[in-house]
């Protein structure tokens, strides 16, 4: 494709690089795109400099701008229409045009499980990160080992969303209660005189303790974009209140907040959408299995399991369809902020 669009003959490219299957070929080809690459981004600096005053400014602007607008028409909008027209045909994704695939998926108990799934992570999840990182931000703002305690809780944002399903997985561990225990969690339980319990297994709980993995990863991401929000509060501000009388709930609900009111929009908005897209947890911990699947893990199901790419290509429309609002909200009230 690269060789077709550069008008290069494939015959003039060696096979490793096409094929790409060795050693030697895999840096073949990378080396052959930073080439490709070096060659383009010379070819608009050459062309770029030839336009002078303030039109070639704007010139100037469209031509830089133009192979991301490229890449991006090619690499997104393109397999999007794809998707959009695989999602209108039948199970298989071929046939003629028709909503089979919208229909079953509201209307299948499977599917309609998913639907559930993924609605109960995006009311929960985006609200419950971002007040537990909201309230620890407010509890360390200007306390006695901060930092610490800020890199204490902003840690599982540097572990990756596999690993820290991993680690939670170990939590939830679940043996019979006689036996020797390897969760904490049931060891907790059983040290409290409880029976243990199988956490991942047991609907609809199973899918609440996932949702508890992403909240301690995210929780982090919270507390460090609000805790900036806040000691960007002016002081005269903080002090007038305060000769007002003003202080502890009262300061927070008419001071802090609607301080920080725009970042806790950009912190909702940008977990909502993670969470909207979240298939590593899942596939990591049940693989969706037990009722916990969600839309993105069950898009791979459908599309890479059971031979229906056209349900697939729906739930991924599905997808694009509910972050879109979410993302046009953020940018309305990004402009209203500016």
């Amino acid at each position: 494709m690269v060789a077709s669009i550069l008008g290069i003959a494939p015959s003039a490219i060696p096979e490793p690089l096409l094929r790409a299957e060795s050693t030697l070929g895999k840096f073949l080809l990378m080396f052959f795109a930073v080439a490709v690459f070096a060659v383009v981004f010379g070819l608009v600096l050459l062309v770029a400099s030839r336009f002078k005053g303030r039109n070639g400014e704007k010139a100037q602007g469209a031509l830089f701008a133009a192979p991301a607008v490229l890449l991006l028409a090619v690499g997104l909008m393109y397999p999007a229409i794809l998707t959009v027209i695989q999602s209108l045909r039948g199970k298989s994704g071929e046939g003629s045009f028709s909503f089979e695939n919208y229909v079953t998926m509201f209307t299948q108990p499977e599917l309609l499980i998913v639907l559930r799934n993924t609605a109960l992570w995006v009311v929960l999840v985006p609200f419950l990160a971002t007040g537990i990182g909201l309230l620890y931000a407010i509890i360390i703002d200007r306390a006695r080992g901060e930092a610490f305690a800020k890199a204490l809780i902003f840690l599982p944002m540097a572990i990756s969303m596999v690993g820290a399903s991993i680690i939670w997985k170990f939590v939830y561990q679940y043996k019979q209660t006689e036996r020797p225990q390897i969760g904490l969690l049931n060891q907790i339980l059983k040290w409290f005189g409880f029976e243990t319990q199988q956490f991942l297994l047991n609907a609809p709980l199973n899918t609440l303790m996932l949702i508890i993995v992403m909240v301690w990863i995210q929780a982090g991401f919270a507390m460090t974009v609000l805790s900036a929000a806040i000691k960007a509060i002016p002081d005269d501000i903080i002090e007038a209140a305060r000769l007002d009388g003003v202080s502890g709930l009262k300061m927070f609900r008419f001071i802090t907040l609607p301080s920080i009111r725009a970042a806790m929009v950009v912190v909702l908005t940008t977990i909502g959408i993670g969470t909207l897209k979240v298939f590593d947890i899942v596939r990591t911990m049940t693989a969706g299995q037990f009722d916990t699947s969600v839309v993105a893990n069950e898009f791979y199901n459908q599309s890479f399991r059971y031979d229906a790419a056209g349900v697939g290509a729906a739930l991924a429309v599905l997808l694009f369809v509910l972050v879109i609002p979410i993302v046009g909200y953020n940018i309305v009230q990004m402009r209203k902020e500016a």
